[in-house]
């Protein structure tokens, strides 16, 4: 039976990752174009953010440290899958080394996403929002858009490269 502090533990942990899971899942994506995959890496980070849990300095905003798993955990997806990601590892090494030390990644990168979402032309933000948000198939996003599974899935993966390509943009203006 577990003692009354791991049990604690086990809820703080709970309700500081599912207060951090959207930001973290977010920025994955940014990395890795398919949902399933970051969710996968967004489990993986789980685990790992539990087995270091003890280490976590209650000083510091959780969501900071915990985004240092998800960089880990979805270079490691990287490296196992060997599938072309929608940033390379190299531009995410860039990335991280100009975030780095910087408490607020997890703000930077929202409004980044946010600017980016809003050059978005309407019907890309309703595929993202359909796909990422609200968890949508493609089946069922062809049927509402009027458009096959295919061009639907291509227009996903556009939106994709246009965010990455307007992120990567703004973190160069940001930091250079």
């Amino acid at each position: 039976m577990a003692s009354p502090d791991q049990n604690d533990n086990h809820e703080r942990f709970t309700r500081l990752l599912l207060e951090s899971e959207p930001v973290m899942l977010r920025s994955i994506l940014v990395a890795v174009p398919n949902l399933a995959d970051a969710r996968e890496i967004m489990q993986e980070t789980a685990v790992a953010l539990w087995r270091q849990f003890e280490s976590y300095d209650p000083q510091r905003p959780f969501t900071n440290w915990a985004m240092g798993f998800s960089r880990i955990e979805t270079r490691r997806f990287l490296a196992r899958s060997q599938r072309r990601a929608q940033l390379n590892v190299k531009a995410i090494e860039v990335l991280e080394q100009e975030m780095e030390g910087n408490d607020d990644f997890a703000q930077v990168l929202e409004r980044h996403l946010a600017t980016c979402l809003g050059k978005l032309t309407d019907k890309q933000r309703r595929l993202v929002q359909g796909y990422y948000h609200e968890n949508r198939s493609p089946q069922w996003l062809s049927e509402r858009e009027g458009r096959t599974v295919e061009a639907v899935y291509k227009a996903i993966q556009r939106a994709r490269r246009d965010l990455q390509t307007c992120i990567e943009r703004q973190m160069r203006k940001e930091f250079s």
